[in-house]
C-alpha cells in the first residue's frame, strides 16, 4: 500500500497517465489522514479526460469500512472549478457522511474559464473512468480498497448537476440518490441544446431518488436572463423520469438564481433518508429499495400528502420519500426556513496553551455550524469568526462560496484571549451555534 506520507507532487507522479505537472491550482488545503488527495493530468488520448483533475477524500475517523462515497460536484468555469478544493472539507457534508459510515468525495477538474465544460461534465467523456480510476487509487492510499465498490451518493450544481445526473443515466446500480442542483442532464434531442448528447434512461435508473433543485430566478419567475433556460430543461427531465415511475422530486429555490444559497439544509436531509433506506447492510450487497409509499405534490406546489391520499396525476407529481422530508420540502419551497428543533453537539478537545483557546466540533446534522461563542470565568469574550458574512443564505462558521462549498483560507477552531490578565488564572469555556441559533452544551477548557 502507499505510503501515508507522499507529498501532493508524489501522488501526482504515481497516480497520473502523463507526467507530472505543478498544478495551476496552486491553493490546495494539505490533505493530511483522514484526507487523502490523488491528481491526474490530462490526457490525450480519444475518449479520455482533456483537463487534468484532483479528487479529495475525506474518510471518517475511526472508520473500520466505508458503507458508500458521497460525492460533492462543482459546476462549469474556473471559479466553480476551483471552489471543489475545499469540497471535502466541509464540516457539514461530513456530519451526513459520518452518520452514514460514507467517505465525502470533492473532484476539482482544472477546465481553464472558455473550455467547453461538456469535456467533464458529460461523464462519457472520460471524467466517469477518471472518477473511478480515483476511487480505486484513494481505497489503496487510504486503506481502504473498498472505495473502488461502494454506492455512490451525488451531489451537484449546474455542471455538476449534469455530471451527476448522468452518472446515474450510466451507472443506476452504483448510485444510491442524486440531487441535480440547477443542472441535469439531456434524455432526448434538443435544438436549443444542440451542442448536447441526449442520454437514454435505463429502466433501472427509475429506482435511483432524483432531486431537480433549480433556483426561482432560473427560469421559473424570471423568464430572461443567463439562466432562464435552467428551469425548462429541468421540467422536461423531471417531465420524462416521472411519466416513466421514476423516483423524482423538484424543490424550487424562492430565493436565488443559479448560487446555491441554502439548499444544503434541505439537500442533507433529503440524502439523509435516502442513504438510510438505500445502502445495504453489508458492503457487496445490492442497494436496497426506497421504502413503499412516498409523498407526492404537485409540480410547483408547495404543499405534499401521502401517495396514497394523492388526488392528482400521479406521473406527473413531485415525489417526497417521506412524510418529514415532504414537511421541509413544504418550507424550503415557501422561504428556504428549513428547521431544528435540536441543539449542535458541544465541542471537544478544548485546550488553553498560553492565551489560545483550540477545540475541535462536529456540525450539526440539521443545521450546520454558525459560530462558536467563547466565556472567559463565565462571561462572553468574544466568537469564531467575529465577523460572518454569506451573500449566498445563512451564516456559516467556514463560510460558503458559490457553488456550496468552504471559502479559502479554511477557518481554524481557534481564539486568541489578547485581554486575559497576566496576573491571574482564567477558565474558558466553548460553545458551537447551529445555523437557527441553538447552543450546544458548554466544554469547558484544559491546559
Amino acid at each position: 500500500m502507499r505510503s501515508l506520507t507522499f507529498s501532493l507532487l508524489a501522488i501526482a507522479v504515481l497516480a497520473s497517465p502523463l507526467p507530472a505537472q505543478v498544478a495551476p491550482y496552486d491553493v490546495f488545503p494539505p490533505a493530511n489522514p483522514p484526507y487523502y488527495r490523488v491528481r491526474y493530468e490530462a490526457s490525450t488520448k480519444p475518449g479520455e479526460l482533456i483537463f487534468p483533475v484532483n479528487y479529495t477524500i475525506w474518510i471518517p475517523p475511526g472508520a473500520q469500512a466505508v458503507r458508500g462515497v458521497i460525492v460533492h460536484q462543482h459546476g462549469c468555469g474556473e471559479g466553480s472549478c476551483k471552489s471543489g478544493l475545499t469540497g471535502a472539507f466541509d464540516l457539514h457534508w461530513q456530519a451526513l457522511a459520518s452518520k452514514h459510515q460514507c467517505a465525502l468525495l470533492a473532484p476539482s477538474y482544472e477546465q481553464p474559464e472558455k473550455a467547453d465544460c461538456q469535456m467533464w461534465c458529460d461523464p462519457r467523456n472520460g471524467s466517469s473512468a477518471a472518477f473511478q480510476n480515483g476511487l480505486a487509487d484513494l481505497g489503496a492510499l487510504s486503506g481502504h480498497p473498498e472505495l473502488a465498490t461502494v454506492p455512490w451518493a451525488l451531489w451537484g450544481h449546474s455542471g455538476g448537476g449534469h455530471w451527476a445526473g448522468g452518472m446515474v443515466l450510466l451507472h443506476p446500480d452504483r448510485v444510491a440518490a442524486a440531487w441535480l442542483r440547477s443542472g441535469v442532464p439531456l434524455l432526448s434531442a434538443n435544438p436549443s441544446r444542440a451542442t448536447i448528447k441526449p442520454h437514454t434512461m435505463p429502466d433501472a435508473a427509475l429506482k435511483v431518488p432524483l432531486m431537480c433543485n433549480p433556483g426561482t430566478k432560473e427560469g421559473v419567475s424570471v423568464k430572461d436572463g443567463r439562466f432562464a433556460g435552467v428551469w425548462p430543461a429541468n421540467e422536461e427531465f423531471f417531465t420524462q423520469v416521472r411519466a416513466k415511475g421514476g423516483l423524482i422530486g423538484v424543490a424550487v429555490d424562492p430565493l436565488t438564481a443559479h448560487e446555491c444559497g441554502n439548499q444544503r439544509y434541505m439537500a442533507v436531509a433529503w440524502l439523509d433518508a435516502c442513504l438510510t433506506d438505500r445502502l445495504p447492510k453489508q458492503n457487496g450487497a445490492p442497494l436496497r429499495e426506497m421504502a413503499d409509499g412516498g409523498w407526492l405534490a404537485p409540480l410547483l406546489g408547495t404543499e405534499a400528502s401521502a401517495a396514497a391520499k394523492f388526488t392528482g396525476d400521479k406521473s406527473k407529481a413531485v415525489w417526497l420519500p417521506n412524510a418529514r422530508i415532504a414537511e421541509l420540502w413544504a418550507h424550503y419551497v415557501k422561504d428556504t426556513a428549513v428547521g431544528d428543533t435540536t441543539p449542535p453537539p458541544a465541542p471537544t478537545d478544548v485546550r488553553l496553551n498560553g492565551r489560545e483557546l483550540t477545540w475541535q466540533a462536529l456540525a450539526d446534522l440539521e443545521s450546520g455550524l454558525s459560530h462558536f461563542v467563547i466565556e472567559r470565568d463565565g462571561e462572553v469574550i468574544g466568537k469564531v469568526p467575529e465577523d460572518q458574512k454569506n451573500p449566498f443564505g445563512r451564516p456559516l462558521f467556514q463560510g460558503l462560496q458559490y457553488s456550496d462549498t468552504p471559502v479559502q483560507p479554511l477557518v481554524k477552531m481557534a481564539f486568541t484571549d489578547t485581554k486575559a490578565s497576566a496576573d491571574r488564572k482564567h477558565s474558558y469555556r466553548v460553545i458551537a451555534v447551529n445555523t437557527v441559533g441553538m447552543e450546544s452544551a458548554k466544554t469547558a477548557a484544559k491546559e
